[in-house]
């Protein structure tokens, strides 16, 4: 009897989910490796900051949901560097090769530098400068089942290096995704960071990998050309709210706290997992898009000033073989991190 796919998906999210727990059972609560998390894209970073399921050959998703990983990834390169906050700033470099009976494979090599410090004693002597980085290793590989469902892992080696203090581990993404053309639907289910620390900062002091289950769907309208996208974040863990001194204010009259704004109760809590996007490609070569995210939007407001928080947009387009892709994110009002993005066919791109 031949084995349902969605029966396979099922069965290895639950064995890694297994080991994850068994693993990180006595760990402190917090997790490390946080870069991981990072939009590897300027595509990705637009559309919301997480993971996408859309019918596109483009190699910078797959970083994220590697059951997007197929043969259309042959010989493709991706690029992509981002400026971030202060001095920090991040990229990744992929490549991608498809073999006849082993399936599609994407190499990935993400970094992340956070720039030079100053090292002073509690006597304010200073003792020089260091440097704080760190790196993963990927190796993804996807294959598809039928013409409607793929699955897809990433393998990840993980290093971390601040100053004296490093740290390293091993992680896996696995995936699944539901390609219905007919409909211009397509739906993936993603768990991330599965893994443990293999090396520790200190002696004695073992930290959770960011471990997070995602549901990622789009959907293509049928005589437009723009595509909705909607992402189901952190569904492992219902309640993602906490109060501030910036989210809540005292009634003068009750002594309550109150919000300060935003959803409450149910709707609260359910918007904080979603996170809502909007591709338009009016041309074959050129695309816009804009999305928005309700939990950054939430914790990182400025009550008096809310401008933008929590948007984000970008643009792409292709010329001789290349396609170039910039986005901004404005997760706070000090600053909205730039991301760029280039990808190309190396068969295609120098014919």
């Amino acid at each position: 009897m031949r084995k349902s796919p969605y029966n396979l998906l099922l069965l290895i999210i639950c064995a890694f989910s297994a080991f994850n727990l068994s693993a990180q059972s006595n760990s402190s609560g917090t997790t490390t490796f946080d870069f991981l998390n990072f939009p590897n894209s300027a595509r990705i970073a637009a559309l919301g900051g997480s993971s996408l399921s859309l019918p596109d050959p483009d190699i910078t998703l797959t970083l994220a949901n590697p059951s997007l990983i197929s043969a259309d990834n042959h010989n493709q390169i991706g690029l992509s560097f981002v400026d971030y906050y202060s001095d920090v700033n991040y990229g990744s470099a992929q490549f991608g090769r498809t073999f006849d009976k082993l399936g599609s494979f994407v190499g990935t090599m993400q970094f992340v530098n956070y720039g030079t410090f100053t090292r002073m004693t509690n006597q304010e002597i200073n003792q020089g400068t260091f440097g704080a980085n760190e790196l993963a290793l990927n190796i993804g590989w996807g294959r598809r089942l039928d013409s409607s469902f793929s699955i897809g892992a990433n393998f990840k080696g993980i290093y971390s290096s601040f100053d004296s203090y490093s740290a390293s581990g091993l992680a896996v993404d696995v995936a699944g995704t539901w390609h219905l053309p007919d409909y211009n639907f397509m739906m993936s289910v993603i768990a991330h960071n599965i893994g443990i620390q293999l090396t520790n900062y200190t002696t004695g002091t073992t930290e959770k990998l960011p471990f997070e289950l995602q549901l990622a769907m789009s959907k293509r309208l049928a005589h437009v050309p723009l595509t909705f996208s909607v992402v189901l974040t952190n569904l492992q863990n219902w309640d993602l709210g906490y109060e501030s001194q910036y989210s809540t204010e005292v009634d003068p009259f009750t002594g309550e706290k109150r919000k300060t704004g935003g959803l409450s109760g149910f709707a609260d809590e359910l918007m904080r997992h979603v996170i809502i996007g909007a591709e338009l490609q009016p041309f074959k070569s050129f695309r816009l898009q804009v999305a928005y995210n309700y939990q950054t939007r939430q914790e990182m407001k400025i009550v008096d000033k809310v401008s933008t928080v929590g948007f984000s947009w970008g643009f792409g387009f292709r010329v001789y073989g290349f396609s170039f892709s910039y986005a901004r994110a404005t997760n706070h009002l000090s600053g909205s991190p730039n991301y760029v993005t280039i990808t190309t066919n190396l068969g295609e791109a120098f014919k």
